[in-house]
């Protein structure tokens, strides 16, 4: 029903809500200053109004230790005695309607500190969107946006479960691609969005994971020196264009993760360092609130309003953005106070600890509030120790977290794959240790950005042997990831079998799909995207022990192993059988003991043609035998190509 305004005209929902976040109330202030407010974002920042008979914006900044906050930009001249603003109270909160103002103006903050005359201008540290950098203010803008994703949203709860097929996609969007005609510049939020989805589809992954897309001002950062907490990087468009992006994306049915940073931050002197001439939003003690891995500030997790602060951030991406998970950076370095630290330059906690305790605090509110407004996206941690329980609920003593990187794999893995396979049979245990462990955590596999960079090389680039030797073991690799239990993660141009290490100065080699030789990486990927999805024995049984079982784990002689996948919903659901030759010699008659006879269908082939392999294989399927093997009743007498993987699907209707 719409109601009339003082002037009689009628006011909409939109009116109603704007007026609604400018409104700063008392529950408001007692949220906010106990640390639980989660969506602080409506009632600071810069909030226009959207009723034609008050143009303006209403700002509202925290500075408790400032004297003075005043907001300045191109409506006012950037003259600080132009536009002050009032103190509410004893909050430390100030705020002004400012008619001047209107969508599009350019801020910052002018705030003179009670200390040591500090003086500066500050951009909004709730700012909705922020100028080009180098540029560093604020600007003004309206979020209202038409969303027509309704169908995925409907929907999600679905797609994100723990039983769901999940595999991500991570891109940096200023160098997945470049403008073909000026490779300096980036592409917009609306012309990647077609782009990203034709490869999606081609590739078949179900979501991507954008690494920070937060506005930074060092692009070299690659997102993770946040400024901007609430506003996507303006080198690509606007908040509304970056909308368009997520709601093509979910309209074309691929769910969207978003990089976030809560663990750290730059000192650009803009930014939330020192913001009011006192350590605000970061410790005053530098073994306490500078990390020396990354050469920033911080976050004070013990201060009730930065929690608030954060927790606002995370919660402001999935209110306005429809963001369907939050991959949280570097939980490590927030859970250890001596994390990169040597004696002496860390603080134990109250009871001698090394343990961060206000950020373990922070992180279990972070979780338990995202879970209990939005039960149906994901928050994963990118958790590199032995911590305990990261991915458990809070109630249990855990973390709350929906998913871990599992990043012993990927290491495990990678040191594994670099060798020689003359070698391997002696480090066969870096490919079954995993096992021991797999279900402790809902684990994520991830081939991510951090393996190709630094020096690292690419993946493909990491392989022994020749050319083809280097990409049968890439497509071995990729099997292995997607095959064993876990949800998948895997960086942009790995699945082009890019041979150049990352460059976020440059596009990825796209050329590569012109090669024939090539193009089967891509394919295989898409394979096995297509094969994860399709069959529940993949993906239902990822974070549950009953849908995994060893066939053979311990021939590390021939270099080998293999292993069932099964449904844990369905007692009758066919297995899947899977079986990997990591040596260049190909493996025939090599039997393998199964529990159920009859035929067994090979439904997937490293080692096929189409994807650049030597077409070995086996016709399409084995019939089993009545001769035991592995402890099993029956066996199927393979060939096993070389460098490669193959799976069978047991007979339909057949259980074990």
């Amino acid at each position: 029903m719409m109601k009339a305004n003082r002037s009689g005209k009628p006011e909409g929902k939109r009116t109603d809500e704007a007026a609604a976040y400018s409104r700063l109330t008392d529950d408001d202030l007692h949220l906010f200053n106990e640390g639980t407010h989660s969506r602080l974002y409506r009632k600071l920042g810069a909030h226009v109004s959207t009723d034609p008979n008050t143009p303006g914006t209403r700002f509202g900044v925290w500075a408790p230790n400032a004297e003075r906050v005043s907001v300045v930009g191109d409506f006012n001249g950037w003259d600080a005695e132009a536009h002050p603003l009032d103190a509410k109270g004893a909050s430390g909160i100030w705020q002004a309607f400012v008619p001047e103002a209107e969508e599009g103006a350019v801020y910052k903050y002018d705030i003179r500190s009670r200390h040591r005359s500090y003086r500066v201008q500050k951009a909004d540290p709730f700012g909705f969107r922020h100028e080009m950098p180098p540029r560093t203010a604020s600007v003004v803008v309206d979020l209202e946006y038409d969303w027509n994703d309704q169908e995925w949203m409907a929907t999600r709860a679905e797609r994100n479960s723990a039983d769901a097929p999940m595999s991500v996609y991570e891109v940096h969007l200023g160098s997945w691609r470049r403008d073909p005609n000026d490779p300096t510049r980036y592409l917009s939020y609306r012309e990647i969005a077609p782009l990203l989805i034709e490869h999606l589809r081609e590739t078949a992954f179900t979501h991507i994971e954008l690494l920070p897309v937060m506005e930074h001002p060092f692009y070299g950062s690659w997102g993770y020196q946040t400024t901007g907490y609430f506003a996507p990087t303006a080198r690509h468009g606007g908040p509304k264009d970056f909308m368009y992006l997520i709601d093509q994306l979910h309209q074309n049915g691929f769910g969207v993760i978003l990089d976030w940073v809560p663990s750290h931050f730059p000192s650009d002197e803009h930014g939330l360092g020192y913001f009011d001439g006192t350590h605000l939003f970061e410790h005053e003690d530098p073994r306490q609130g500078f990390h020396p891995d990354w050469d920033s500030l911080i976050f004070n997790f013990g201060r009730n309003e930065v929690r608030s602060f954060l927790v606002s951030s995370a919660h402001f991406w999935l209110d306005h953005y429809h963001i369907d998970g939050i991959r949280v950076d570097a939980v490590a370095s927030m859970l250890y106070l001596d994390y990169s630290r040597e004696g002496g330059e860390w603080i134990p906690n109250e009871h001698g600890g090394r343990e961060n305790l206000e950020a373990i605090g922070f992180l279990r509110r972070l979780n338990e509030e995202v879970y209990s407004n939005y039960p149906d996206v994901q928050t994963i941690a990118e958790e590199s120790t032995a911590w305990p329980m990261v991915s458990r609920p809070t109630y249990l003593g855990g973390l709350g977290f929906g998913m871990k990187w599992d990043m012993g794999w990927m290491h495990d893995s990678l040191e594994y794959f670099k060798r020689d396979p003359v070698y391997r049979g002696h480090h066969h245990n870096e490919l079954t240790f995993r096992a021991v462990y797999q279900f402790t955590e809902n684990f994520m596999l991830p081939l991510s950005h951090d393996e190709v960079v630094h020096g690292k090389g690419s993946l493909i680039g990491r392989m022994p042997g020749d050319e083809w030797q280097k990409r049968a073991n890439l497509r071995l690799l990729f099997a292995c990831q997607f095959l064993q239990p876990g949800k998948k993660l895997l960086f942009m141009g790995c699945e082009l079998g890019q041979w150049s290490e990352w460059n976020h100065d440059g596009g990825l080699e796209w050329h590569l799909l012109d090669d024939p030789a090539h193009r089967g990486i891509p394919r295989v990927i898409g394979d096995l995207n297509r094969l994860y999805q399709d069959e529940p024995a993949l993906h239902t049984g990822d974070f549950r022990h009953e849908g995994f079982e060893w066939i053979d784990a311990n021939d590390s002689s021939q270099s080998t192993m293999s292993f069932l996948r099964k449904d844990p919903s369905e007692a009758r659901a066919p297995s899947l059988a899977a079986v990997f030759n990591f040596t260049p010699v190909p493996r025939e008659n090599y039997r393998l003991g199964v529990s159920i006879g009859g035929r067994w269908t090979e439904v997937l082939n490293t080692d096929s043609e189409e994807y650049g392999g030597s077409g070995w294989g086996n016709f399409g399927g084995v019939d089993s035998n009545p001769i035991p093997a592995h402890g099993r009743y029956h066996s199927l007498v393979l060939s096993v190509p070389p460098l490669s993987a193959v799976v069978l699907k047991a007979p339909v209707g057949a259980a074990e």
